[in-house]
């Protein structure tokens, strides 16, 4: 059944808003790739255009040659695909206890997640710098995964519980009756109804890892260990002056590992979670 309802008018009404809002959405990203594809004596015209009129790849071939980008999109998918990983991981067990077990202590365990989402970076710098320092992890992926795991983990915490809750416990009360312990009922009958959850909790550690900037700036500092997006700072002149060919270059090329990672899931997180539920 169709979302758009009502007269011919209405529906036409409701098209056009939609479309208008994903212009407003693709605005940025659409003119970012039509700069990059400018050459310099076009991103200096008073009247720029959409499409490039002498299209060319100089930029990115400035962009790769002033700045180590391959070394710095290496440093980001370590430190992005590893806070996912064990976000999920960590997150996962922890959801199945505050959605099972519920009780005053699993409420006030909820709330305090939804509450750490509201603390501002600069507040949490500074004992974060203190303990990576005593662990001897300031200057270092690992340190900065860490950072990054217990960043994205009360939401990722808060999304899982969410997917397990809508997990119907009588399947699982169903398996405990045909003699299946607890531990084979969580892997055969509740994580495989939890992969869309899984599969997009872990999307969203791994994007909000991947673009981060304000931790990377400050924890790491050798330029060998650099992100993607603090390396993207350096085609910032002294004075604030921004190279914008090479910087629109990087920065599309930037883009482009979060668009393909959800391109190749999003079939996955959009599948019904409880595709397969009913039992044979």
């Amino acid at each position: 059944m169709s979302v758009f309802r009502g007269s011919g008018p209405a529906r036409a009404g409701q098209y056009a808003a939609l479309l208008a809002y994903l212009l407003f959405l693709a605005f940025p990203f659409l003119w970012l790739v039509s700069t990059a594809f400018k050459p310099a004596t076009e991103l200096g015209s008073l009247h720029p255009t959409w499409i490039p009129r002498d299209p060319t790849l100089d930029n990115f071939r400035q962009a790769f040659d002033e700045q180590p980008l391959l070394r710095a999109a290496a440093n980001s998918l370590v430190a992005a695909l590893a806070a996912a990983v064990v976000a999920v991981a960590v997150a996962t067990p922890m959801a199945y206890v505050l959605a099972r077990h519920r009780s005053r202590l699993t409420a006030a365990a909820t709330g305090w997640v939804v509450v750490s989402q509201a603390f501002p970076f600069v507040l949490l710098i500074i004992p974060l710098f203190l303990v990576l320092k005593n662990l001897h992890l300031v200057n270092s992926l690992p340190g900065l995964v860490l950072v990054y795991v217990v960043w994205s983990l009360p939401f990722a915490l808060w999304m899982l519980t969410g997917y397990v809750r809508a997990v119907p416990a009588e399947l699982e009360e169903a398996a405990a009756v045909d003699g299946a312990g607890r531990l084979r009922t969580l892997v055969s009958v509740t994580a495989p109804l939890l992969a869309p959850g899984l599969v997009a909790t872990a999307l969203f550690a791994f994007v909000t890892a991947w673009n981060e900037f304000f931790f990377a700036l400050v924890l790491l500092k050798t330029p060998e260990k650099q992100t993607l997006p603090v390396v993207l700072t350096h085609f910032l002149g002294a004075e604030g002056a921004a190279d914008l060919g090479p910087l629109a270059a990087a920065a599309f090329l930037a883009t482009l590992p979060s668009l393909v990672v959800f391109a190749l899931i999003q079939r996955r997180i959009t599948d019904g979670m409880l595709t397969g539920a009913v039992k044979s």
